[in-house]
């Protein structure tokens, strides 16, 4: 019989996927540490993180002047976003990836630039052995977190991969997903996801200018992370 922790769902180290590699996929630069900042630290403890993806470039947190400025605040937030990814998973991290798609803007599903990421998400599927992708919930209420949902749910079916398995994180949404199961991962401590979180100083008050503040109430995050399966449709 699989264990359970409490009511949170199935043990995740005694599921069927104890031992799957791992393919996180983010909407922005924050939303790993929020949503699985846990998976993250014990996938990457344990050997199993294939690959960390953001999915866009970070740039429509806050205004800009001029296209320097929007240069500028991409290339900040992936800096804060590999110090946070070192800071849950260690030295080892896998160097986070990049999408650049604009914020609030995502790519139609089956347009060329949804499949050109698509075929780039495949492949790192394939190097890396990816046999479990974590992406915000299809319900989510932000375009980018749908969108990212959307991607992921192309990528698991693309030709090629074998099974891959489809797991949902809830970063903003009010409710979970419907899910075939729900599994949980171990605690990890929350000064270890605080301190991660932390590295994402320009969405955590008015130090680069005015733009998106996270509130404070998502700065109190589990122990845990759930996340709710989706398999893949064969």
């Amino acid at each position: 019989m699989v264990a359970r922790t409490s009511t949170l769902g199935l043990d995740l180290a005694r599921s069927p996927w104890a031992w799957a590699r791992w393919l996180v996929l983010a909407p922005h630069a924050d939303d790993e540490t929020l949503g699985v900042g846990a998976l993250i630290a014990r996938a990457a403890r344990m050997r199993r993180l294939g690959a960390v993806v953001y999915l866009t470039d970070g740039a429509g947190s806050h205004s800009h002047a001029d296209s320097h400025s929007r240069q500028a605040l991409t290339a900040l937030r992936r800096r804060e976003a590999a110090l946070s990814l070192r800071r849950l998973a260690g030295q080892d991290a896998p160097q986070p990836a990049f999408l650049d798609w604009p914020d609030a803007h995502p790519h139609p599903v089956g347009s060329a630039d949804f499949e050109a990421s698509r075929r780039r998400l495949a492949g790192l599927c394939r190097r890396h052995r990816i046999d479990a992708i974590a992406v915000t919930a299809g319900h989510e209420p932000h375009c980018d977190h749908a969108a990212a949902f959307e991607l992921a749910q192309a990528v698991s079916t693309s030709p090629g991969l074998g099974l891959v398995t489809l797991f949902e994180y809830v970063v903003w949404a009010d409710a979970p997903p419907p899910a075939r199961s729900v599994v949980a991962t171990a605690p990890i401590p929350t000064g270890l996801r605080h301190r991660a979180l932390m590295a994402h100083r320009s969405q955590l008050g008015p130090a680069f200018g005015d733009g998106f503040t996270l509130p404070a109430w998502q700065t109190k995050m589990a122990a845990r992370d759930r996340l709710y399966v989706r398999r893949r449709h064969v």
